[in-house]
């Protein structure tokens, strides 16, 4: 995080992929405070290239790994 932005709230199953519908699991906020919400897939393609234009990166794909290892299938 860059210091200059108030911590954002985490991600649930209600926010979705702004590029496909998925589950969002990373959440792209602009230096304007635009916010983008990716799912873990959309996270990957986008986020170096929106990192290195200023972006904010909260990334909460560990929760995929969690989801796992509990054993739920639907995350």
């Amino acid at each position: 995080m860059t210091g200059t932005l108030a911590p954002s709230k985490p991600l649930n199953a209600q926010d979705r992929c702004d590029r496909c519908g998925a589950q969002a699991y990373v959440r792209a906020t602009m230096a304007g405070g635009a916010e983008l919400l990716f799912c873990a897939h959309h996270g990957r393609k986008y986020g170096e290239n929106l990192r290195a234009k200023g972006a904010d990166i909260h990334d909460e794909t560990d929760k995929l790994i969690e989801n796992r290892l509990r054993g739920d299938d639907h995350a």
